[in-house]
Order: C-alpha cells, then structure tokens, then sequence
C-alpha cells in the first residue's frame, strides 16, 4: 500500500532527473516484494488488482506513515466500513474494435426492448428470512439427495461431426435447447463441463458469449471453443484489450481484468455468461466477485433470458455460504432474499421454514433452478479408479530435528497463552477437564497474530516441511517416471519447485514448468511439450496456478510434494489426470513428513473430503460446515500437548463454551 501511494506521488512530479531515480528505486522495491510474493502463494494474492486490504493493514499503515511524520491521505482516515468498496478503477479502456463493432451497424447494436419486467407480487413468505433456511437445506441434506435437477435425454444435434459428447453432456446441452437458462454445473472435476458450456450457449443462441476465467485457462478455453463451435468466432482479452475482435461471439477474459473491461462489456449486448472455476466468486467482498454480480446482474436487465452458467468441480469449499455469490450470480437470489423464480416456487410448497418438511422442499426449489452435480462413479463407468496413497518419509540431516523443534516451540507458546487464560479467569469458575472452547481460541488468535509474533508459524512451518520434502519428492517422482511413464509433479510454494527441477535436471529427467508468473503462451507451450513429446517426463505444476483447467490425462500417476489446506484444492489437482480421456487407474502419491504437522493435516484435509458429498451427493457423511484446517492443526498441536501434561493426563475432556 505505501508503495502504491509513493508511486502515484513520484508520477505526480514534473520531469527531470529526481522523478526518474525516484521511480527507478520504487521499481527496485516492488522487485522486492514480487520476488518475495512469488515464493508463498498467501503472499502472492496480496499484489492482485482484487486484493481485498483488511482493516488492520490499513491501520498500521496509518501507523507506519506517523511514525515518519507523514500525514495520512484522506481515503486511509476513511472509517472501516468502506473495506470491501470497490477500489478506485485505475483505467478504463475500450478496444477500438469495440468501438468499430458499435459503429459499423445500427442492426449490431443490441436491442433490450425484450428485458424482462419483474412484476410485483404479495406472497404469504414474504415476511420470513429465507437465505439462511435455504443455504442450511443443503447442510441437512441426508442419504439419497444428490443434487441434480430432472435432465432429459441427450442430444447431439449441436456436437460436431468430428466429436462425440458423452450421454451425461448431451443431456445438459438438451436442458438448454429445450429452454433452461441458468445452470450451476458442479458435475466433479473431469467430467468435461466446458464441452458442455460451449455447446448449450449454441443451444441456447447466447451469443454474443462472454467467459470469464482463472487467467491460467484462457488460451484453453479459446482452443475448445474453436473444437466444440468451430463456426463461431472466439477472442481472448489480453492486457488492454489492443488485439480484441470486437465482433467475435465468444469473448474469453480472466478474472485479474474484469476492472479494466467491466464498462464495454456491461454495454455489448451479451447474451449469455459462463463463469468458470465459480468458487473464486465465493467472497463477495472482494472486487473479482463484485465485478462478475456486477456484469450478470447488467446483461439480467438487458437480455430476455440470458444463458448463465457458473461452473465448478468444487462449488463447497468452506461451507454452504460458498452458495451465496453463485447464486447471486445465476439470479436466483440478491443479499437479502430470493429472486422471483425462487421465491414463487418456495410459495408453492406451501410450506414455512417453521414446517418440517421446509428444508427438503426448499431444497428441491434451488436444484430445480439448474444446479447439476454427477460424480464420476455414476456418470463414467469408463474412466479408471483413483487411489490416493500417502508415501511417509523422514525427513533427511538437520531438517527433521529442526522442524520438530520449532514445533516443540510452537505448542509451548499455545500452552503458556492457554494457562495464562485460565489464570486470569474469575475464581469462582472452576473447570476440570480441557477447556476445547478456550484451545479453539488460543489457535485462532496464533493463526491471527503469523505476522507480529516472533519464531515459527503454522505457514512458516509447512513451507519449510515442503522444502525439506523436495528432493525426495522429486527422487520419487523421477523412480515413478522411469518405470511407469509420465509424472505430474504439483507443489505449493516456488522454492519446492525449483529444488525439485533441480534435481530432474540433476538426474536427467526432461520436465516442463507450469508457473503462475508465466504467459498464457508459455504455460501452454510446456503444457503441449509434456503432452506431445514423449521424451518429456514430468510436469513440474504449482498446485495454485495448474490445480484448475489444464488436461493432463496422458500422466497416471500425480506426486503431490506439498499438502494443500482444502480437500477441494488437492481433488482439484488430482483431477487434471483423473478426467474423461483417462485410460488407466490413477494414483495420486501424497508426500508426508512423518512425525511432524504434516501427517495431522494430512488426516484434517480427508476429514473435510465429505462437505460437498453431504450438501450436493446425498452423502450421510457428517462434516463440520465451516471448520478451518489451519486452526484445527493448531488446536490438535495444542489439545495433545495438554493431554500430555500431568495436569490433565487422565481427564475426560470438557466442551465449554462460555
């Protein structure tokens, strides 16, 4: 934030000598912080245009700036509440293509005399909060209710004569041609939803298209489109826009863009809007979800029934709340309660939330609206299984004994804010056993205050498990390469990549590097080379920037050196081999650090495997909605430290809650 501040102020200066050494060490600076950032993907999204700036940055940095005599800028005095404003847009722009396309043709202009007027209507619910009892129908949901609405038979009259779609597919893209406009499509990863997209916008006549995506996938999108809609034309937003065709159908943009285009884009005439990888929507708060609510809700009030499509694997990440912003998105409901469809269809039901058949109705209404989920077991018979097996391994010289010690270190800190908690209480509360309210407390306040205290962090922590796993990882995968074929090699953090690219290299295995710091054509490019040159081993991929889009089922075996904090995030990477074109079973190697935290969050991470099971696959599992792993690792660190204590040893535990 003070770099951005001190840039726009030395920009401001006239020209001459002082203005250029000043921009010159400012861009020394934010070389700093990039190379920095590009090491730890938390740090990484806070130099997004999205980054979301927390009420306690802006207050050290206040802090920052009078402590160097600097006067806080009126926008930094602005009370907290102002948090989530969009920031301010920095530029603007329209493609001269755009403005030819609107120029060329009155007939080109779009024509909005069709958008649909909302009529107002009294119904008996309209006194009843209604989000909260919808969004819990899906934490109630229980054996037998999967989530997919009623589909009919497939078709494939819009396929290509050259491809074939799988039944489950054809059935999506006949949804659209017999008139259904808004589908949440959360079939699992690799079941080939954007085959589907593409051919029910061409059901549907959406077009002109408009697809928004993780920047990681835009030059895949653009090759399917031209496979699966050969006679549409396609583009793809880069930067400013300089090399747009204002007059194609489908216009491909990511989501780091959105900003810069919303104007032109709000005004083109869309009739219809794909989103995909949707769960990156999930925080209304930050600008990339306010700009997609933004676009939806513009081309909702433009159009007569637009097709909307949110797509995503992994819809429930956290927990049902994840639903909110999709929903929003498709027009089903707004902040405060559903939209007319919804609403006329919970009055239907004749039922209230007080009733008990309320949450499975009510459930019924939203799948209705165009939530499809099928799970590969079901839909694919021919895709090969999946095994995920975890590869224990001790970590090599000093690593082991340090990261050990640093964990010792860790607990000691949480056991000795834990007794000062319990000292400091009133002595007329008198509690035997393990307080797990106040644990929860105690890891959620370390996990708060990574940045401020000193000695090791849960993050720190498992970054350096990771780059102490590296070369063993990549000693495994390159044993894996040489006796069963290609590799996919994920990691999270950029450091384990380079060692583990180091040791390919050292050891003569080929690999491709697939980056989040790399160009659409260059990422592709390794992506093509690992696929198509046989003497290309392993796909060394960052687990955030390759985890989504990308087809890699020539490899059947992944080696995951890193473990993710979401089930959904490592499902996510998994699947980039595990997907339809698949022809042999899968393993998915997990490797983990014995005796250290790794081995504890390994076993959270499958302990959360079962929300979007319960919520979307009729799962009886049960699932903690809204646990946080991050704090359940701590928590665990802490509850066997006490256990292990004389002082509790023996004790049952004791849930209080005060």
């Amino acid at each position: 934030m003070l770099l951005r501040d001190e840039r726009a102020r030395a920009r401001a200066m006239g020209g001459g000598s002082h203005r250029a050494e000043q921009l010159k060490r400012l861009d020394g600076v934010a070389a700093t912080l990039a190379a920095t950032a590009v090491r730890d993907a938390g740090l990484l999204a806070l130099l997004a245009e999205d980054a979301s700036v927390s009420a306690a940055a802006r207050s050290f940095k206040r802090e920052m700036e009078q402590a160097l005599g600097i006067e806080a800028a009126p926008e930094d005095t602005a009370p907290a509440e102002a948090e989530s404003a969009p920031a301010r847009t920095e530029s603007r722009v329209v493609p001269q293509s755009v403005v030819s396309r609107q120029l060329a043709n009155p007939f080109l202009a779009p024509d909005f005399s069709g958008a649909p007027q909302r009529a107002v209507r009294t119904r008996r619910l309209d006194g009843w909060e209604l989000l909260g009892p919808l969004l819990s129908s899906f934490e109630r949901a229980g054996g037998g209710a999967p989530a997919c609405m009623t589909l009919p038979l497939p078709t494939a009259r819009f396929t290509p004569a050259s491809l074939e779609l799988m039944p489950h597919q054809g059935q999506v893209v006949a949804a659209a041609a017999a008139g259904h406009r808004t589908f949440l499509l959360a079939d699992e990863p690799g079941l080939g939803k954007t085959a589907q997209a593409l051919l029910a916008a061409e059901a549907a006549n959406a077009y002109p298209l408009l697809v928004v995506v993780p920047n990681v996938v835009k030059t895949n999108w653009a090759r399917e489109a031209a496979r699966w809609t050969p006679h549409r034309s396609v583009t793809v937003v880069q930067g400013d826009g300089d090399t747009v065709d204002g007059f194609a159908d489908i216009v491909v943009l990511n989501y780091e863009v959105l900003d810069r285009h919303r104007g032109w884009l709000g005004d083109l005439g869309f009739r219809g809007m794909v989103v995909d990888e949707a769960h990156f929507i999930k925080n209304k708060g930050s600008q990339r979800s306010q700009h997609v609510l933004a676009l939806s809700d513009r081309i909702r009030s433009r159009a007569t029934r637009p097709l909307l499509m949110a797509l995503t694997g992994t819809p429930l990440i956290n927990d049902v709340e994840d639903f909110r912003a999709i929903w929003q998105f498709l027009g089903w409901i707004d902040d405060s309660k559903p939209f007319d469809e919804l609403a006329d269809a919970l009055e239907d039901t004749g039922l209230t939330p007080a009733d008990r058949g309320f949450h499975a109705a009510a459930r019924q209404c939203v799948i209705d609206l165009g939530i499809v989920r099928r799970r590969k077991l079901d839909v694919a018979a021919d895709i090969p299984a999946l095994r995920i097996a975890d590869l224990p391994v001790e970590l090599d010289g000093q690593a082991g004994p340090s990261i050990r010690a640093a964990e010792r270190d860790l607990t000691r800190r949480m056991v000795a804010q834990y007794e000062t908690a319990l000292a400091n209480r009133s002595s007329d509360l008198v509690i035997e056993g393990i307080d797990y309210d106040l644990v929860r407390r105690v890891a959620r306040s370390e996990l708060k205050d990574t940045t401020t205290r000193s000695g090791e962090n849960v993050f720190t922590m498992m970054r350096r498990i990771g780059q102490a796993k590296a070369e063993l990882a990549a000693d495994y995968t390159a044993q894996l390469a040489r006796s069963t074929g290609k590799v996919v090699f994920f990691a999270k953090h950029i450091d384990v990549m380079d060692a583990a690219e180091e040791t390919f290299a050292r050891q003569g295995v080929r690999f491709s590097s697939i980056r989040g710091d790399q160009t659409p054509a260059a990422r592709q490019a390794n992506v093509d080379a690992f696929v198509n040159d046989p003497d290309v081993a392993v796909a060394v991929c960052s687990l955030t920037a390759a985890g989504v889009g990308l087809n890699l089922q020539i490899a059947s075996n992944v080696v995951l050196a890193e473990l993710s904090w979401t089930n959904a995030e490592q499902t996510q990477a998994i699947d980039r081999s595990h997907r339809i074109g698949q022809g042999e079973p899968v393993t998915a190697w997990r490797i983990i650090a014995a005796q250290t935290i790794d081995t504890r969050i390994a076993e959270l991470i499958d302990s959360k495997a079962g929300l979007a099971a319960r919520a979307l696959d009729g799962s009886d599992e049960e699932v903690s909605m809204s646990s946080d792993v991050q704090v359940d690792a701590l928590a665990a660190l802490l509850t066997d430290a006490l256990r292990a204590s004389p002082g509790y040893a023996g004790v049952e535990p004791l849930v209080f809650a005060d």
